[in-house]
């Protein structure tokens, strides 16, 4: 794998860290009780964080790969989560989520930023990354 390459794989790490220990946070320090729409895309994002790391190390060229089919189902379960909150028609028709609700906003920074904001906005980072870099790669070969 070249070097421009690796600090894409890099980046996508940086990334699902970042968003892991925020998952983290929220949930640990502030004590947010995640929805299951949330352990879903933890189920996506949490992987990405050791999967990259693997990547890195063994120099994986399919590294991307992964990362791209991960990322893809995480924000659209992101952007699913996102929209049965802020839109009064996916709210009415939204299905059973389990014990903690998954329309309910423990943040609403600005009006729009809410956790699957947060969250489908480092999926979205970590698919535009991974597009790039495996296009990075296919060039290469």
């Amino acid at each position: 794998m070249e070097k421009q390459s690796e600090n894409t794989v890099i980046m996508v790490w940086l990334v699902a860290l970042v968003a892991t220990l925020g998952s983290l946070y929220f949930s640990e320090i502030r004590q947010f009780e995640p929805c299951l729409l949330c352990w879903y895309q933890r189920i996506f994002m949490y992987p990405l964080v050791i999967i990259m790391i693997i990547g890195i190390v063994g120099k994986d060229r399919h590294v991307f790969q992964y990362s791209m089919i991960l990322s893809g189902i995480g924000l659209a379960i992101s952007i699913y989560h996102y929209t049965i909150q802020k839109i009064a028609f996916m709210q009415d028709n939204a299905l059973s989520c389990g014990e903690t609700s998954c329309v309910a906003q423990y943040i609403n920074w600005g009006g729009f930023i809410t956790i699957p904001f947060l969250a489908g906005l480092a999926f979205a980072i970590i698919l535009t990354l991974s597009i790039l870099g495996n296009r990075k790669i296919k060039q290469s070969h």
